[in-house]
Order: C-alpha cells, then structure tokens, then sequence
C-alpha cells in the first residue's frame, strides 16, 4: 500500500518548507513529521529535501513530487470534509420529476415531513405528463407511472398502480352500464393522449382474459385529472389510475364499471441516471419516496 500518510507530511513540509511549521499544521511531533519524511524516502530510494542547520529545500525530484502529494492531500481533506458535512445529515439540491396529477395528489403532500426530516434539503420538483430526459435537465430522480421501457437508467420499483374503469351514476342510468369489455364501443370513453394507442383500452381480469376495445368519446387529454369533472358530471367513463379515482369512489361520485376489469398493473417506479455516485441527498430522497409509497391501495 502507498504511504499516504508519509505522501501527507511531505506535501505539507513542501508548503512551508519548514518541518516545525509542518509539525504544527498537521498537529504532530517534529519526530514523528521526521521520521514519516525519512520513511518516504528510504521507500523511494530518493532524498526529497536539502537538509541544513539553517534550511530545508526541495531537490529536483521532491520538487518534480510536491504538486503530486499536495493534490493528494487536497484530496484527502475534501473527502474529510464532505464526510462531515453529509454526517450532518443530507444537504444540497434534489431535483425530482414527476406526473402531474401523482404529483399533486402524493408527493406534494409528502413534502412537509420530507423538509422536516432534513432541514437542509432543497426540493426543485417539476410536474410534467411528458417523458423527460433525466440527464440533458439535470433530474437527479424522475417519478414514473406505467410500464418502462429497457434504458440505461437505473430505476427501482416501490409500488403497484391498479388503473380502473369508472363513470358517474347519472352516466349509467342514462346509457345503462356496460356488461362486458365488448360494450364499451358503444359508449362515450375518454382517451388518454399520452398513451401508445389512446383510442385502445386493453384489458384484463383475474383469470387472464384478455380484451382489447377500441374507444371514442367526447374527451381526449394528456392529463387524467383533467378527465374528472367531465367525468363526475356524467359524460363518459374514463381508464384512469386508482389514485385519481379514490376520493370520488370513496363517497360516491363515481362507480366502478366492469369491477372484474382492468388495465394490466402498472409499476410506480424510481428512476435516475446510471452514472456516477449517488450523493446522500439523493439517497435520503429515494429512501424517503421508496417507503412512502410502498403501499398505496
């Protein structure tokens, strides 16, 4: 192994051209600043100073070394200090992106105790429905509902999204409610543009049917919670993800339709650029999200 600590002494003696002065920065003993200079170079085979009684200078090759051993302990140092600081807990700028209606919905009001938690963190979140790209932004985490393709991103998977068919009671008393997936294309559905076919819904249900149902309606948007008041006043059904539903299935303003069927289970996932080391801020987030929304349903 090198001798870091001999590298250390030497780049600073080099400094201040003074093993006294040496002695004190580093806070050790003029023998122990001696015998670590006399240890590098028995181990070097090279005198790296011109010792005198009355001064010390470098010789060529501790003049051609001292830039080397003075990065290395610069360093050395920045890593100290970084260690400190993130021991303080983490600090700095997160930026995260993120679909606007879950945005809105979960992780706006899971910010609170985020910032509480680790006062000296800075959330710059975007909310956006388009897929963005992580690196050429500067995203550190992108939020992700749906089904993600191969990339060379890294992504980690922490939840289950269940996307449901619901409509208004008033729509069903009016148009009757559909009896299977075929029925659908008689009625008013809603599309959602952001989707590879958004005039296509396709279906499962417990038993691994499947259904593929070709959709018309009066709505076509690339936001689903833009579909709601459309939704709850009665002009369609509308696909959307549980967690858009719920607070208006929970008192009534809107009922499953097919109970038995749904679209196939979307993954809510994690994503970050694959390079590079992953500081501790970014961590403490990922950690923060991945156990937040673990358990939606």
């Amino acid at each position: 192994m090198p001798d870091l600590e001999g590298w250390a002494v030497f780049a600073r003696v080099a400094e201040l051209r003074s093993f006294r002065a040496a002695a004190a920065s580093l806070g050790q003993s003029n023998a122990t600043v001696s015998k670590a200079i006399t240890r590098l170079e028995n181990r070097l085979g090279v005198r790296l100073f011109h010792r005198t009684t009355r001064m010390l200078s470098l010789t060529p090759t501790g003049q051609a070394l001292a830039g080397r051993a003075a990065a290395l302990l610069g360093d050395a140092e920045a890593a100290e200090e970084a260690a400190r600081e993130e021991a303080k807990g983490p600090s700095g700028l997160v930026r995260v992106a993120a679909p606007m209606s879950f945005g809105i919905s979960h992780i706006a009001p899971a910010l609170p105790a985020l910032l509480e938690s680790c006062p000296g963190l800075t959330v710059d979140l975007n909310l956006s429905d388009a897929t963005i790209d992580l690196v050429a932004q500067g995203i550190d985490i992108a939020v992700r509902v749906g089904y993600l393709a191969d990339s060379a991103m890294k992504a980690r998977r922490i939840g289950d999204i269940h996307i449901l068919m619901a409509a208004a009671p008033a729509y069903l008393e009016r148009h009757g409610a559909p009896a299977e997936p075929a029925d659908l294309e008689r009625h008013a559905c809603f599309g959602y543009s952001n989707s590879a076919q958004p005039n296509r819904w396709r279906l499962v249900n417990a038993r691994g049917d499947e259904a593929n149902v070709r959709i018309k309606g009066p709505l076509i948007t690339n936001n689903g919670e833009v579909m709601l008041d459309a939704l709850t006043a009665g002009h369609g059904i509308a696909l959307l993800p549980d967690f858009i539903l719920r607070p208006d299935l929970a008192v009534g303003r809107l009922v499953r339709v097919l109970p038995d069927w749904e679209a196939p289970l979307m993954g809510l996932y994690l994503v970050m650029p694959s390079a590079g080391p992953r500081p501790a801020r970014v961590s403490a987030v990922i950690d923060y999200f991945s156990t937040k929304f673990a358990r939606l349903v």
